[in-house]
């Protein structure tokens, strides 16, 4: 009975597993490049990827499908800033297509619980979707200049971290 809004349920965990997998390997690099903003922020959205994976399995499982925990696509490996933002920005907007196109569907063919899930995804998405296309349109302004902010934002960190020199040394 469920089994159309079960496939895409498993579709968008599919989805939402690669964007968590992404996001934790830019989130990886923008830390390695000193670029702790962006960092935070690649983090930040992986988690909340995650818990969208959580709630799609909890509505698969009540409708007594199996949870599928497969990858749409491998990580690609991006240490370009831009096209980290990029790619990103793609993703969600993919996401947003889709879980429209889902939530569509499942209206269609009554299943009104799975349809107001994707229509609440669909809030976070463009959320999400807003935050990178601001983070490009940074870039677009401010060039080299915004990422050299973003390091010396993470040397003030440090610095205000490191431990106080002893009088007396």
């Amino acid at each position: 009975m469920h089994d159309k809004s079960i496939a895409l349920l498993n579709q968008a965990v599919s989805e939402e597993l690669t964007a968590v997998h992404q996001y934790m390997y830019f989130h990886f690099h923008c830390d390695d490049q000193g670029y702790d903003p962006l960092s935070a922020l690649f983090r930040a959205i992986a988690i909340q990827e995650m818990l969208h994976v959580e709630r799609l399995a909890e509505r698969i499982l009540f409708l007594k499908g199996e949870v599928e925990m497969v990858l749409a696509a491998p990580v690609e490996k991006i240490h370009d800033v831009p096209k980290m933002l990029e790619m990103a920005r793609r993703l969600e907007e993919e996401a947003i297509q889709h879980y429209n196109q889902f939530a569509n569907q499942c209206a269609a063919h009554g299943d009104a619980v799975s349809k107001r899930l994707f229509e609440d995804l669909l809030l976070d998405e463009e959320r999400h979707y807003d935050q990178f296309d601001q983070e490009i349109d940074n870039l677009a302004r401010f060039g080299q200049n915004y990422l050299a902010l973003q390091s010396i934002e993470r040397a003030k960190t440090q610095a205000a971290a490191a431990p106080p020199e002893s009088a007396g040394a």
